[in-house]
C-alpha cells in the first residue's frame, strides 16, 4: 500500500490530514488521486458515502489551486445544503496550512447577497447544491470559465432529487478541457448518459462491486403484521440500548407521528422532514451530529446527503420505493471500516421487495427473531453496569457531597443499594415487558397458510401440562386481548384462587390452562358472564377443533358485536392517551361485563 506522499501530497496539505488522523490511503484515494493530479483525466467512481471519497477529490483539487487567480478553479455539485457545508468543511481543514484559499460552500436556505459578496471578493473552490449555483449563474455573479476540476459527488441522489435541468445547465458553462470526476453509490441509466454526454473516455473506478452494499453491514428484516410495526420498532431500538441511528419513514406525517410516539415514549428521538424551517433541521442535524440525540427519524429527501459518522443502525421502518435508495440508505452506517446494521420492518407483502434488494446489493439478509422481555431487560442492566464502570468519578467536586450521602444511606447494605439502584432505573421498563405480549414473527414460507391451518389444528388438540386441563375461549387478539387481561377475566368470573397455567391468544379465540379440579367450576362460572352484550363461552378444548373453529370464526359474530368492539376499541384508545400505557385492554374496558341475567 502506498503512503500519501508516494502519491504525490504536497507537504501543506499531508501536514493538515496527518492532524486530522489521517495514516494511509483508503483503496479509492489510492486510485482516484492520482488520475486528478493529472490532467485530461475524466473518472466515474463507483463507491459508497463513508469510503473516503471527499478526501479522494479533495487533496488533489487543492493541490492543483493557483492561489494568484482569484476565480473559481475548482467546482463540486452535490445535492443538499447538508452535504455541501460538511464538504467545504473538510476543505479546509485539508488546507489549513495553504495561505490563502478560498473555499465557499454555496446552497439555498441561506443569504444569496452575502454568497455574492464573497464571490466577488475572489475565491478558488465553489461547492454548490445545483438550484443555488444556476441562480447565481442567471445572474452574472458567478464566473466558472477558469474551472479546471468539476466533481458531481453523490450524483445519483442529484438525479433522483430532480436535478438533472440544473446540472446540464452548469456543465455547458464549464470549459471543455478540465477534469471532470463523478462519484455515485449507483450507476443508473440517467447517470450513464451524463457521462457519454460531457466526459471524456473515462476510466471507471468501482470500490467494492457496482452497486452492492458494504461488506461490514449486516442485513436483517422482520416480518410482522402492520399494527405490530411500531411495537417492533420499539422492541428493536430497547434490544441496543447504545443505539445511534437514523430510522426512515416513507412520508412526512409518518415521520413525525413515529418521531412524536418515540418522544412520548420517552426515547430520545426527534424528526426530520420538509415540512420543517431550515432553522429547525439545522437545529436537529446539530443535536444529532453531537449525539444529544440517539435517533433521528427522517424521509429520504430530507435525509440526502447527511453525512455523520459512528452510526451504529439503520433502520428502515418503511422500505423505500426505489430500491437504489436502499443502498443509499444503509450505506450511513459501517462506513470507514466499522460495522453497522441495517434492520427492514416489513409486512409479508414486502417480501419480494427484499429479495429485489438481496439480488441488487449481492447481499444476504437475515430474518430476525424478536428479543424476549427478559432478554431486552437483561441488556439494558448490563449496559448501565458497564456505564457505572466506566464513569468518570471527579473526588475533588463530589467531596464535599459524600458525607451526607453516606449519613443517609448507612442503614442499607451495599446490595440493597444496588437492588433499588436497578429498580430506580428499570422498574417501567421491567413493568412494560412483563405485561407485554410476544410480537408475532410472520411466517413467509410458501405453505405458510397451510402450515398455519395444520398448526391451528394442533394447538387446538394440543395436550395440557400434567395436573391442568386446557380450555378454549371465544375471545382473542383481535378483541384486544393480552394474557394479562385474559388472567384479569378469569379472576373477574371465577370466585376465589384459580391456579392458571399456559396462555396461547390466537386472533378470534384463545386457549388457557387452568388447574384440571378447577376446570369444570371456571368453566361452569364464566359461561354465566357476557360483555358488550356478547356471552362468553369457555369449553374443554381437547376433541373440539372443528366445532370450536366454527364457533370462533368472526364471521360468525352478530353484527352488534363488531360494533361494541369498536367502542371499546375507541374507549382503549382514549384510556390509553390518558394513562401512557400500552396495555390494549385495562379493567376499565370491561364497562358492560355482567352476568346473563343482568347482574353484575
Amino acid at each position: 500500500m502506498k503512503t500519501f506522499e508516494e502519491l504525490g501530497i504536497a507537504s501543506s496539505i499531508l501536514k493538515a490530514i496527518l492532524e486530522l488522523g489521517y495514516e494511509s490511503p483508503m483503496p479509492v484515494q489510492e486510485e482516484v488521486i492520482p488520475m486528478l493530479l493529472g490532467d485530461n483525466n475524466d473518472v466515474i467512481a463507483l463507491a459508497k458515502t463513508g469510503t473516503g471519497k471527499t478526501a479522494a477529490y479533495g487533496l488533489p483539487v487543492l493541490q492543483k489551486i493557483d492561489l494568484e487567480q482569484h476565480l473559481p478553479q475548482a467546482l463540486i455539485l452535490c445535492p443538499t445544503r447538508e452535504l455541501c457545508l460538511q464538504i467545504a468543511g473538510d476543505l479546509n481543514d485539508y488546507s489549513k496550512y495553504i495561505d490563502g484559499l478560498k473555499v465557499l460552500p454555496v446552497y439555498g436556505g441561506s443569504s444569496i447577497e452575502s454568497q455574492i459578496k464573497t464571490l466577488k471578493k475572489g475565491v478558488h473552490v465553489v461547492v454548490a447544491t445545483p438550484g443555488r449555483l444556476l441562480d447565481l449563474m442567471n445572474r452574472k455573479t458567478v464566473n466558472l470559465e477558469q474551472v479546471r476540476n468539476v466533481v458531481l459527488d453523490e450524483a445519483d441522489e442529484m438525479l433522483d432529487m430532480g436535478f438533472t435541468d440544473s446540472i446540464n445547465a452548469v456543465l455547458a458553462e464549464v470549459p471543455p478541457s478540465r477534469n471532470m470526476l463523478l462519484f455515485s453509490a449507483t450507476m443508473p441509466k440517467e447517470i450513464e448518459r451524463i457521462t457519454k454526454q460531457y466526459m471524456h473516455h473515462p476510466k471507471e473506478i468501482v470500490i467494492g462491486r457496482k452497486n452492492e452494499g458494504a461488506e461490514n453491514i449486516r442485513h436483517i428484516y422482520y416480518l410482522v403484521q402492520a399494527s405490530d410495526k411500531y411495537l417492533a420498532l420499539k422492541r428493536i431500538v430497547d434490544y441496543y440500548p447504545s443505539i445511534y441511528g437514523i430510522i426512515f419513514c416513507r412520508t412526512r406525517k409518518e415521520t413525525q407521528e413515529i418521531a412524536d410516539k418515540l418522544i412520548q415514549d420517552g426515547y430520545n428521538a426527534d424528526s426530520l422532514h420538509g415540512e420543517l424551517s431550515q432553522a429547525q433541521r439545522d437545529a436537529v442535524m446539530q443535536k444529532f451530529r453531537i449525539k444529544n440525540l440517539q435517533l433521528l427519524i427522517a424521509t429520504d429527501v430530507a435525509a440526502r446527503g447527511l453525512d455523520v459518522d459512528d452510526l451504529t443502525h439503520i433502520i428502515h421502518y418503511g422500505l423505500p420505493d426505489e430500491i437504489e435508495l436502499y443502498t443509499h440508505r444503509s450505506g450511513r452506517t459501517g462506513r470507514v471500516g466499522k460495522t453497522g446494521i441495517s434492520i427492514a420492518i416489513c409486512h409479508v407483502k414486502e417480501k419480494r421487495k427484499i429479495r429485489e434488494i438481496s439480488s441488487f446489493i449481492n447481499k444476504t439478509f437475515e430474518k430476525g427473531q424478536f428479543p424476549s422481555g427478559h432478554a431486552i431487560c437483561e441488556k439494558q442492566l448490563f449496559s448501565l453496569i458497564d456505564r457505572l464502570e466506566k464513569v468518570k468519578v471527579n473526588e475533588d467536586e463530589i467531596a464535599t457531597l459524600m458525607p451526607p450521602v453516606f449519613r443517609k444511606l448507612e442503614w442499607l447494605e451495599k446490595e440493597d443499594i444496588i437492588k433499588r439502584l436497578i429498580s430506580l432505573e428499570f422498574n417501567r421498563m421491567l413493568d412494560y415487558y412483563r405485561d407485554a405480549d410476544e410480537i408475532a414473527i410472520v411466517d413467509d414460507s410458501p405453505s405458510r397458510r397451510e402450515n398455519t391451518a395444520k398448526q391451528g389444528k394442533r394447538n387446538i388438540s394440543h395436550q395440557a401440562e400434567k395436573g391442568y386441563e386446557r380450555l378454549f375461549i371465544n375471545f382473542g387478539k383481535a378483541d384486544g386481548m393480552s394474557p394479562g387481561q385474559l388472567i384479569e377475566l378469569i379472576n373477574l368470573c371465577v370466585p376465589g384462587k384459580v391456579q392458571i397455567g399456559r396462555i396461547d391468544l390466537r386472533d378470534a379465540f384463545s386457549f388457557f390452562e387452568v388447574d384440571d379440579k378447577e376446570a369444570r367450576r371456571v368453566i361452569q362460572q364464566m359461561n354465566s358472564y357476557e360483555i358488550e352484550g356478547r356471552v362468553i363461552s369457555v369449553e374443554p378444548a381437547q376433541g373440539q377443533a372443528h366445532g370450536l373453529q366454527k364457533r370462533a370464526n368472526k364471521a360468525d359474530r352478530p353484527a352488534a358485536f363488531h360494533r361494541s368492539a369498536e367502542s371499546a376499541k375507541s374507549q382503549d384508545t382514549r384510556a390509553r392517551k390518558n394513562t401512557n400505557s400500552d396495555k390494549p385492554w385495562r379493567q376499565n374496558s370491561f364497562g358492560r361485563f355482567k352476568r346473563k341475567n343482568g347482574k353484575r
